[in-house]
């Protein structure tokens, strides 16, 4: 059965998304906060610390955007899927608990030949308005070749002088089954069987994850830890990260606009095109 290329364009009905205190500490663990220095990030991994008030790490606003449902996209393997890009964008800082509407809309499904390419757009709106807008792609290997659109190309030039900031984060061994806790259940990354039927030696890392401990980067080195000035980031996912396995983020800066790179320890890229703006303090 092909994809469904009818959910193109048709909004879902709103559904409603709540998340707790808790969810967000679990989150913020996740992805890595706390793990070098425990008492250095208590403000998102602790809701009861002396003098200091909880507050949310800006990239939660991906899985506050996601709706409870489904769209549905047809009969395909799911080992066959993977995450290909992320965007979020922050309207206003999120607050450690809370109740939206979650809306969103396939704008696209195009032919890549070896697989096809699902863009999607996500609206969590609470009610005060819009609270987070998301944008994001999956890719599923051997659903190509129907003959459709290969959509539009994101022009990305690395800019010709060395980062400006570079930062180096380590992921721990457990990773993927900490940050699995925040919903994202997909055996890919914790049965190994399920791996190797995918094609990976072993459980991969969650691209969502690797993109937390990247956004992680950008708020402490160019925010000031403020989840206030970080607007919203997006990236291309490039390459499978394993649990264990070190991050370095290279950050090129233009004013608010950011541009960055994430790779591993042996240069391997594993989110490009990567952008963000950071509002200036």
């Amino acid at each position: 059965m092909p994809l469904n290329h009818d959910v193109i364009g048709l909004a879902s009905e709103p559904a409603e998304k709540s998340w707790t205190s808790t969810d967000a500490l679990l989150y913020a663990l996740g992805v890595g906060a706390g793990q070098d220095d425990p008492a250095g990030e208590l403000e998102f991994t602790t809701e009861n610390s002396a003098g200091v008030e909880q507050r949310v790490l800006p990239t939660f606003g991906v899985l506050v955007a996601q709706a409870p449902g489904r769209r549905d996209l047809g009969d395909f393997d799911r080992a066959m899927l993977v995450h290909a890009e992320q965007a979020v964008e922050l309207h206003r800082p999120l607050p450690p608990s809370g109740t939206v509407r979650v809306s969103t809309t396939v704008t696209g499904i195009h032919d890549k030949g070896s697989g096809a390419l699902v863009v999607s757009e996500a609206r969590a709106a609470d009610a005060a308005g819009t609270l987070v807008t998301t944008r994001s792609s999956v890719f599923i290997r051997g659903e190509g070749g129907f003959g459709g659109s290969r959509g539009p190309v994101t022009e990305w030039k690395e800019p010709a002088r060395p980062p400006d900031h570079r930062v180096t984060y380590r992921t721990r061994p457990d990773q993927a089954l900490l940050y699995r806790l925040s919903g994202d259940r997909n055996p890919l990354h914790s049965d190994p069987a399920f791996a190797a039927r995918a094609g990976f030696p072993r459980p991969i890392l969650h691209g969502l994850c690797t993109y937390g401990v990247t956004g992680r980067a950008l708020l402490h080195t160019l925010a000031g830890s403020d989840p206030a000035r970080f607007a919203g980031m997006s990236g291309r996912f490039s390459a499978p990260v394993f649990p264990g396995e070190a991050l370095t983020v290279s950050m090129w800066t233009d004013g608010e606009r950011v541009a960055f790179r994430t790779t591993k320890e042996d240069g391997t890229v594993v989110i490009d095109r990567g952008t963000a703006t950071i509002r200036l303090g």
